[in-house]
């Protein structure tokens, strides 16, 4: 029976048994590359890893689709690589799988299987069921005993149909039990992380009580084992006394050395040392050894392995990072393909075949949707919430599969008997994920946030959200009211400089600086003391609560198990994260609400999960950081002064010794954003990011800010002066008058001042040169351009977010009228009616300009105040709107000309994703920083 010992000895016998060199002329001497040689299988083992792996990774492509876990993929591969399917094409199994090649790759297998359950016994946290063992153990219980019993008595009939009657009923029925009450607790994770249901009270129960039963069924399929082996009962007895000896010697003894190593190497800091590693590698694959021969099998020593490994520091986190994607990608597939060689469909052919495979089907759904459901229904949820229990209790997944392989290697399941039970398994994994969408969508879910309370996503506080939402978007309007609930992204450490810059400048204006003085000679006087000092005070409270932040973390949900962990270790996470920990550490340094967050989704779903968070916290304005790219620094070549690009253009002209953008894209970290030839990489980190950011633009229903940061390490340093110099060029729409509202809070700050444009292009230049010609060319250029980018989008949007709308004479009214008022308001304003706007408005420059080229002038003008802004020791930032939504003018053809003028090539993604106004500024070469707007506009 021990499947990992024989495999080693059959690979002894056959390398002892021909010694004799084989001919190595391979090829080119006729060989047949595919033939067996026991003595160097290496050559077909190659062959049989490409086509197993190639098969399942296709196969997953296509069910990830149908959101279906990567497991059915590998399953379905190694059922169509046996003689289910490919095994009836005439050579295949004797080229490709031979019979003397197994013993090889069932040794590969069975050590991908050890390596693959020391990484479930990571997966497995025990503080997860004592902190939800009042719910998680009634469901695991029910989940255990409904279908074993039920599972027991379908073997009645099973073993006298199809089972030889030399294997002992008691042991059939035993492997019957188990594959009926077993859950795939790692598939389940994969599920509830896919699905956002980690952080609901349905997710918190499945997830402990999965655990619990992971645990139960493991020690049944061990137990199992145990008396298949036993010649006796005695025998069968003290197998199992020496299994618990050895379980309670890891748990006790073995388990305290670990984390004395851990501790005593670092480990626990700064993940796994070599030494560490090397240890963990041993004593799994001894404690392997040691339940291998004493009868029971080598999965539930390595199983055993994984759950003493210290929690501490995540490294249980860092050791799944480094050992998981071998598992995944080659030993796993074997393993399955294994399974399916040993899988034949084509033996379910006739009507009490088929009519038993049905009842095992039903019977074990039942049987753990039943059990769960009632028992979560007892325990006080909902039928619907316990359904969804109940429905997520039954997957099964690869650990069915398991303790059916174990049960065919060990000759209790026949052949025909296995496929059914295959087939079981794979019809309820493919089952669970569309079950649960169905029965427990979004809008009904209840979540836990961070203080322990259920909230619904109902539709009430949806609607209340809209209340508020248009509240807000009218007393904007109305009232001028100041943001002061900001969503910060937060994505890799490289972004905390920007946002921590912004986050200062959005903070309400500090007090005097003058009052704590004339406090504190007061104090000196005996006068008035304890007045001033309520008053500082209060204005300190003032300031401190004024704005609220909630930051959130985003890591990417992969296909590696570590990533489910990190999902499933959320809150953990939340309280150690460096990114958040730093962030709250300025937020409290500036008197600042910072609440945390951390949201581990999909790729495809990253833009919409920060959307949903804002929504639910009602925020005014998210930030988004811009994803800063790798780039070398090279302080020679960019210290070089140049002058071969003097003359190019009256807009280009700037002060001696400036970097012109063909020499500085070294420092110049846009570079590898908008320049297409710097190279592959760099190209590729900027077109995930702006899909990112264009599908947050795109499902966004609260105002949405860009912030491009172009001060990065390696580039100009930035001055000392904390003052701020802000220019705003408005062409007019909705997002260049948020981007004019937002300057205007901005400007409230001493600190900061402002310079608007208002540019307007000369409809008489335009029409001179054939422009109505051209502009409907350019429409027509841009549509086609957009109709093109919206299949690399990751997002179906609600409506296009890079096409220019075609300006009608209704919309270009509403917008000049609208873009008007909000003009009128600042340059015109009513001091009685909005008083809160005269320290802005005292520090804000407004000007109007018409002009052919309106970005050639904003291109001069930002290089201009970039200039000055350095010879007065502050910093400039550019405000614009994205303008990619209700927007009456298109640059498409003067962007196209500064582009081929300033030699830089813009990728299209990324320019759809920042707008044109901000992507002319970058390429020009201008070392400002940008942030660029979308307002919220409706669908209608």
């Amino acid at each position: 029976m021990p499947e990992f010992s024989r495999a080693v000895i059959d690979i002894a016998r056959h390398v002892m048994h021909k010694r004799e060199a084989p001919d190595q002329g391979g090829l080119l001497s006729g060989q047949d590359p595919t033939a067996i040689n026991t003595n160097d299988p290496l050559r077909l083992w190659i062959v049989q890893v490409g086509v197993i792996v190639l098969t399942t990774q296709l196969l997953s492509l296509v069910l990830r689709k149908i959101r279906q876990p990567k497991v059915i993929a590998e399953v379905i591969g190694g059922i169509l690589l046996g003689p289910t399917a490919f095994g009836r094409i005439p050579g295949f199994t004797k080229h490709i799988f031979p019979e003397d090649s197994r013993p090889f790759l069932s040794l590969v297998a069975n050590i991908g299987l050890c390596l693959f359950l020391f990484l479930v016994g990571l997966e497995i946290d025990a503080a997860v069921i004592k902190r939800n063992a009042r719910l998680s153990v009634t469901v695991a219980m029910a989940g255990m005993c409904l279908p074993f019993g039920l599972g027991a008595a379908l073997a009645v009939p099973l073993y006298h149909t199809f089972i030889d009657q030399s294997v002992k009923f008691t042991n059939f029925m035993l492997f019957t039990g188990v594959a009926y009450s077993i859950t795939a607790f790692p598939v389940l994770c994969r599920i509830l992380t896919e699905l956002k249901l980690l952080d609901t009270t349905v997710g918190i129960v499945v997830l402990s009580a999965g655990v619990g039963n992971d645990i139960i069924g493991w020690t049944l399929l061990a137990l199992s084992v145990a008396l298949v082996n036993a010649g006796s009962g005695l025998t069968a007895l003290w197998i199992l006394l020496i299994c618990v000896a050895w379980t309670l010697f890891l748990l006790f003894v073995v388990k305290r050395i670990l984390h004395w190593l851990a501790r005593r190497t670092g480990s626990t800091r700064d993940g796994p040392t070599m030494f560490f590693m090397t240890v963990v590698i041993l004593l799994l694959f001894g404690s392997a050894f040691f339940t291998d021969i004493i009868g029971v099998h080598a999965i539930f020593g390595a199983f055993l392995a994984g759950i003493i490994v210290p929690r501490e520091g995540g490294l249980a986190i860092s050791l799944t990072e480094k050992l998981e994607d071998m598992v995944s990608i080659i030993f796993l597939p074997l393993y399955f393909t294994l399974s399916g060689l040993s899988t034949d469909l084509g033996l379910l052919n006739n009507g009490i075949t088929w009519g038993y495979t049905v009842a095992i089907c039903a019977l074990a759904y039942s049987g753990k949707f039943g059990g769960c459901t009632l028992a979560s229904r007892f325990a006080g949820f909902s039928w619907r919430e316990a359904s969804t229990i109940g429905s997520l209790m039954s997957c099964k997944g690869l650990v069915e599969l398991i303790v059916l392989n174990v049960g065919l290697s060990a000759g209790i399941l026949s052949q025909r008997v296995f496929s059914m039970f295959v087939l079981e398994a794979l019809l309820l994994t493919f089952m669970t994920t569309p079950a649960v969408s169905l029965l427990y969508p979004p809008e009904m879910r209840v979540r836990v946030d961070a203080h322990s309370a259920a909230h619904a996503d109902g539709a009430q506080g949806t609607e209340g959200a809209a209340q508020r939402a248009e509240g807000f978007q009218q007393g904007r309007e109305d009232d001028g009211e100041r943001r002061s609930r900001f969503t910060v992204v937060l994505d890799k450490i490289e972004h905390l400089p920007g946002m921590m810059a912004l986050t200062q400048l959005i903070l309400p204006p500090p007090p005097p600086y003058s009052e704590p003085t004339h406090a504190l000679s007061s104090t000196l006087e005996g006068a008035g003391s304890d007045s001033a000092k309520k008053d500082e005070i209060s204005l300190l409270d003032n300031s401190s609560s004024a704005v609220s932040i909630d930051a959130i973390r985003l890591i990417e949900l992969s296909d590696r198990t570590s990533a489910v962990m990190k999902s499933s270790n959320a809150e953990t996470l939340l309280n150690t994260d460096p990114l958040l920990d730093i962030f709250t550490t300025f937020g409290a340094l500036h008197g600042i609400s910072v609440s945390n967050s951390l949201s581990i989704v999909t790729f495809d779903d990253l833009g919409s999960s920060v959307t949903e968070h804002a929504k639910r916290h009602d925020s005014q304005l998210i930030l988004v950081p811009w994803l800063p790219p790798h780039y070398s620094v090279d302080s020679n070549q960019a210290s070089e002064p140049t002058s071969n690009d003097a003359n190019t253009n009256a807009n280009a002209t700037t002060n001696t010794g400036a970097i012109t953008p063909r020499i500085a894209h070294m420092q110049n970290p846009f570079e590898a954003l908008f320049k297409s030839a710097s190279g592959p990489d760099n190209a590729d980190v900027s077109v995930l990011h702006s899909q990112f950011v264009r599908s947050l633009f795109a499902s966004a229903t609260t105002d949405v800010a860009l912030f491009v940061d172009r001060h990065m390490p390696g580039g100009p340093k930035l001055p000392h002066g904390g003052t701020y110099r802000l220019f705003v060029p408005f062409f007019g729409g909705p997002d260049d008058r948020l981007a004019l509202e937002f300057a205007a809070q901005l400007c409230a700050n001493p600190r900061i001042s402002a310079t608007v444009v208002r540019v307007s292009k000369r409809e008489l230049e335009l029409a001179q040169s054939g422009g109505s010609m051209e502009k409907s060319q350019i429409i027509a250029d841009d549509q086609a351009a957009a109709a093109g980018g919206q299949s690399t989008i990751h997002h179906n949007t609600m409506f296009p977010d890079t096409v220019y709308a075609h300006a009608t004479t209704q919309t270009r009214l509403q917008s000049e009228t609208a873009d008007n008022i909000a003009w009128s308001r600042y340059t015109h304003p009513d001091a009685a009616s909005d008083p809160a706007l005269a320290p802005a408005l005292s520090r804000m420059a407004f000007s109007e300009v018409g002009t052919p080229a309106p970005l050639r002038y904003i291109i001069k003008q930002a290089l201009s105040m970039s200039q000055a802004a350095l010879d007065e020791r502050s910093r400039l930032l550019v405000l614009t709107g994205r303008s990619r939504r209700l927007a009456v003018e298109n640059h498409h053809a003067e962007l196209k000309s500064v582009m081929e003028e300033h030699g830089g090539g813009v990728a299209n993604e990324v320019k759809r994703t920042v707008g044109d106004v901000a992507t002319s500024l970058v390429v020009s070469g201008c070392q400002a920083s940008v942030i660029v707007f979308q307002a919220t506009v409706s669908a209608e």
